[in-house]
Order: C-alpha cells, then structure tokens, then sequence
C-alpha cells in the first residue's frame, strides 16, 4: 500500500499507522488527486484489524495549511474532485482505529478540518492553527461547525470562525484546541509514545470505547446507556478482558489476542 501514493505516505509499525502529507515542497497543500489519495487510504485502512492507532503529520515545515492556492490560481490540470472525498473527515472520525494528529506546523483550512476531526490533537510549540475559510471567501468545508464546538465551545468555535487568526500551539492548548503542546523535536517521539500505549490495549475495548464515543454524539443519555450496557457486557466476557483481570492479580502485562 505504501507504493501507491503520491501526495501523502503511509507506514506501519506494531499497529501504529503515520499517514503523513506528502508535498513538502508545497507545505503540503492540498490537491484533488491528494485528498482522493487520503480518501482511498483510510478507507482501506479502516477495515484493518492490524492498524490500531492512526497518527496524521505533515512531511517538512508543515501539517496541512488547506489548499493549495497557487496550483489552483494557476489552473494545473488535476483531476475532478468528487463529492465523496469531503468525507475524509467522517472517517477520521468514525473509523475503528484512534485517530491522532501531530500538528506539526501550519494547520488551517481543510488540514484545520482534519486535525480537528481527529481523536486526539497534539501540536508543536510553534504551530499555527487558522480556520482560514474566510480569508479566501469560502464558508468552509471539511465538517468544521460540526467538530469545533464540540471541542472549544460554541462561542469561541464562531469567533475562531468569524475572526480567523493564527493560534500559536500555547494558546491552542490553552482553549482546549489541542490535547497538548510539545518542543517540536520532542513532537513525534511523544505522540508515538501515546500512540503505542493505545494500540497495546484490548482491541475490543479500545475499538468499544471509541464507538461509544462516536454514538454517544448522536443518543440520549438513556439510549446510550442501553448500548453502552450492552457492549460492556458483551465485552466483558471476552478472553482479552479475563486474560486482563488475570494479568492484574499475576503482576504481569497481559497478553491480548482480540477476542
């Protein structure tokens, strides 16, 4: 899979994904073929049992600052962008795996979308986070409203919306914007770090816990507690979660094998 993308890359290790933004010389605007090439990936990515953790960064100076402006100012021929690919973060945000963005640099527009649309964000100190969708005379796209308030607040996801500034990645962990805010040598090595740990826990309850995040969005408290009973129940007979409560008593790191 790694062999066939152009404008983003992907790798694998111990059931961690890095899904990096490929055109650095660019700061890695986006094109139609690039978000095509991002649809397809996560899409096949989200039926792989093997990938647990999915990290989105950027190659070079930058994650993902949205478009790229020049390329279509300038009218280079590129492919139809398809109605489809604006569900690339519906999937970031539904898929099975965690899905964690590792704000590497400037983030605004369609990267801001997407790193928004994430599980966990995580920025290096000098990152720059900017909706950015006024600035260019769009209203935006890349389901912004929708996971903005949920994450900073109603009000201050207007402002950032109506009033479009950088946000330095101090301030972004200071209004909840990101989870955290790290060195950027230190970025990568602490983003895996947390990565790892998720994609050691019990595949069943780590992919539970994430649906139950993603339904509870759309449930009464009483509805999702009835499926929230019923899927602890389930999952709680499982042989990860005896082999868990074993490993407890024993002193020892569990062994999980997904069932």
């Amino acid at each position: 899979m790694s062999g066939s993308f152009e404008a983003i890359a992907w790798e694998v290790s111990d059931g961690v994904g890095t899904l990096s933004f490929n055109r650095p010389e660019h700061f890695n605007g986006m094109t139609n073929a690039m978000i095509r090439e991002f649809y397809e990936l996560l899409t096949a990515v989200a039926v792989d049992p093997s990938v647990a953790v999915i990290i989105l960064t950027g190659r070079g100076k930058a994650f993902c600052p949205g478009a790229d402006l020049k390329h279509y100012s300038s009218g280079q021929k590129d492919e139809p962008l398809r109605a489809e690919n604006f569900l690339v973060p519906v999937l970031l945000h539904e898929m099975p795996q965690v899905t964690i963005a590792a704000i590497n640099g400037a983030c605004a527009g369609a990267g801001f979308g997407y790193a928004m649309a994430c599980d966990l964000r995580y920025a290096a100190r000098g990152a720059k986070l900017n909706t950015a969708f006024l600035d260019v005379a769009v209203a935006g796209d890349m389901g912004v409203p929708w996971t903005l308030p949920r994450i900073v607040g109603a009000g201050r996801a207007r402002e950032l919306s109506l009033l479009p500034r950088k946000v330095d990645g101090d301030e972004a962990a200071s209004i909840n914007l990101v989870n955290a805010v790290f060195d950027p040598d230190q970025l990568m090595n602490e983003v895996r770090d947390r990565a790892t740990r998720i994609a050691e826990a019990a595949p069943l309850a780590r992919r539970g816990m994430k649906q139950h995040y993603v339904e509870a969005e759309g449930l009464s408290y009483r509805e999702f507690i009835n499926i929230e009973t019923e899927r602890h129940m389930r999952i709680s007979q499982s042989q990860d979660t005896q082999e868990a409560f074993l490993a407890f008593v024993e002193k020892r790191r569990a062994r999980y094998v997904g069932r």
